[in-house]
């Protein structure tokens, strides 16, 4: 792979990964169309994809530090829990116990781990599956129409307005079900999972952040998943200069489309971004009988 080949993966990534027209899908039909050899290369994957998590966590880094206090003051609040019931049987007048949920960012944070369960499940489970989908035109063909119809679905909810209080934790499952098999290729991650939310009544806007926030437990879990089949690998130093080209340029696409696809939502206009996936699908599918002729 070529220094050039691997920057236009790394923009195919950085454009794909956000916007609701699926990164895999795309990966895919770009490597079987343009005959792009990475010399089935997993650490490069992965690199792409550890890019834009980077993204991800910088551009909503505010909100992903109040998560993590959130976090260790859920564990402090049981942890003081166990000790007060413990003190409250010697007691006659029993301490109250703390609240574990007790504001937004604690609920969030917990809607969070929720929809990560069956993500993570469904990730493990179906591998063999996706990596077999990976290597054909077709599945992803096929699942871009589907993305297609997905955004046209939400573009057509009508605004709610659930924030995290709002928000039942079966509500957080169904969104990381959605996740879970949007690693098919072709299948829009973001879309999916910004699709269910919306259909789940969640506010427009939150939807997105909860979406985006979402694929970083995700995507890091698929990374550590895929880092033992890296096996012997060997990384030369011209190789690790291209695969550093192409994470770059991930990031950099990547963080740009972030504020893109934040203002679509907003505007309702996802439904561009279908017709893209209807045609990109069609085009999927013909490549897919047209180069087995």
């Amino acid at each position: 792979m070529s220094i050039l080949q691997s920057i236009f993966l790394g923009l195919i990534q950085g454009l794909t990964e956000f916007l609701p027209v699926s990164s895999s899908g795309h990966l895919a039909i770009a490597q079987n169309l343009f005959h792009i050899d990475t010399g089935n290369s997993i650490l490069f994957n992965i690199l792409l994809h550890v890019a834009t998590v980077l993204v991800v966590i910088w551009y909503f880094r505010t909100d992903i530090w109040m998560l993590i206090l959130a976090v260790f003051g859920m564990i402090g609040d049981a942890a003081a829990n166990v000790r007060i019931r413990q003190r409250n049987k010697t007691l006659s007048q029993p301490v109250p116990l703390r609240r574990i949920v007790k504001n937004n960012y604690r609920k969030y944070a917990l809607l969070l781990i929720v929809a990560t369960i069956p993500t993570g499940i469904i990730g493990v489970l179906g591998k063999k599956l996706i990596s077999d989908a990976s290597s054909s035109l077709l599945v992803p063909g096929i699942c871009l129409i589907i993305t297609g119809i997905l955004l046209l679905v939400s573009d057509r909810v009508e605004n709610t307005v659930k924030i995290p209080q709002d928000i039942r934790y079966q509500e957080a499952a169904i969104v990381g079900i959605a996740q879970g098999f949007a690693t098919l290729p072709g299948l829009s991650r973001s879309g999916t999972t910004i699709a269910a939310s919306l259909l789940c009544g969640f506010d427009r806007m939150f939807a997105v952040r909860f979406s985006f926030i979402l694929s970083v437990p995700a995507i890091l879990g698929a990374a550590i998943l895929e880092i033992g089949d890296v096996g012997s690998e060997t990384i030369t130093a011209a190789a690790a200069g291209t695969y550093a080209a192409g994470m770059i340029t991930a990031a950099v696409v990547g963080f740009v489309c972030i504020r893109i696809m934040l203002a679509t939502v907003r505007k309702r206009k996802t439904r561009y971004f279908a017709f893209y996936c209807f045609a990109a699908g069609i085009l999927a599918i013909a490549g897919k009988f047209l180069l087995r002729g």
